[in-house]
């Protein structure tokens, strides 16, 4: 298998075939992340995508996920990605689905119709790194869009039928921010149909543009209960059925809902756990953090 750079997957991938459609980042301006520091964008050449969907299929013949590596691949025209997409079912003939990682950006330069094509190929469960759905933070960050670009771009996912999936991270608005973008996050997210929304806490790494401004003095982060009562608030307005994963290594307690049934004993569950345990334990879990791996 032809990998190179930081292969990563989500953790709900993992029962998925693994292959390298590109490496790299088309952004890497995001104030929060070093993922993908230093590493050039790459599209694997067609011929070498072939040999690996070839060794796949001399081990997984009859695999029905695939999951296509690199921080965006989505970020290929659908001129460009359709030759991939083709050539998966010439191989994989049981696939019915393939997943991949995408920016809002990423679906600016395909029309509706192209986007139901790429369905009809079988893409579908785009992991879709929003963070917020709050003009304020979405700038801090420098996502590179607006809420209004996230809910016109993902419409046109509902609209295609394809399958899409949140991130919503706690933390990243800063210090005495974080009630402001849970409330406008969860009212957007409410207005479209996120699969699932995974939910991450804002973690500092050398590196990043929030760590500079933290070690400044211009960006103060967030305690660890606040966080934590961000993350009840943005699960008490979420107005749709949803599933929620706030399980990742970045949360110090782990929890996952369905919503809205789960609404009121998830908030409990959070609020017990604030009751019982002090801001500092807390916050030295998140200081013991060296990766989110």
């Amino acid at each position: 298998m032809h990998f190179s750079g930081r292969t990563w997957r989500p953790s709900y991938e993992a029962d998925s075939c693994i292959i390298q459609l590109t490496s790299g980042c088309t952004w890497q301006r995001c104030h929060f992340c070093s993922l993908y520091a230093e590493e050039p964008f790459r599209v694997s050449p067609l011929a070498e995508f072939e040999q690996d969907l070839g060794e796949i299929k001399a081990y997984q013949p009859y695999a029905r996920r695939l999951f296509l590596t690199g921080a965006n691949p989505f970020a290929l025209s659908y001129e460009r990605l359709r030759p991939y997409i083709l050539t998966v079912r010439d191989y994989l003939i049981k696939c019915r689905s393939i997943a991949m990682f995408a920016s809002v950006r990423d679906i600016r330069n395909k029309e509706v119709w192209q986007l139901k094509k790429l369905r009809a190929m079988g893409v579908n469960g785009l992991s879709i790194g929003t963070e917020s759905g709050d003009d304020g933070t979405l700038a801090l960050a420098n996502k590179g869009y607006t809420s209004q670009d996230i809910l016109e771009q993902c419409r046109k996912l509902d609209e295609a039928g394809i399958e899409y999936y949140f991130v919503y991270m706690t933390g990243l608005a800063g210090q005495g921010a974080g009630c402001r973008n849970a409330v406008n996050s969860a009212r957007l997210f409410s207005r479209l149909n996120p699969y699932f929304i995974s939910v991450d806490s804002l973690t500092l790494f050398p590196g990043t543009r929030l760590y500079e401004m933290a070690q400044a003095g211009t960006f103060v982060p967030a305690g660890e209960k606040e966080r934590m009562r961000e993350l009840q608030i943005f699960i008490r307005n979420l107005q749709i059925r949803v599933h929620l994963f706030a399980n990742s290594k970045s949360n110090f307690y782990p929890v996952t809902a369905y919503l809205p049934r789960d609404r009121d004993s998830i908030t409990g569950e959070l609020q017990y756990v604030m009751d019982r345990t002090s801001e500092e334990e807390m916050a030295a879990y998140r200081r013991g953090m060296r990766s989110l791996e």
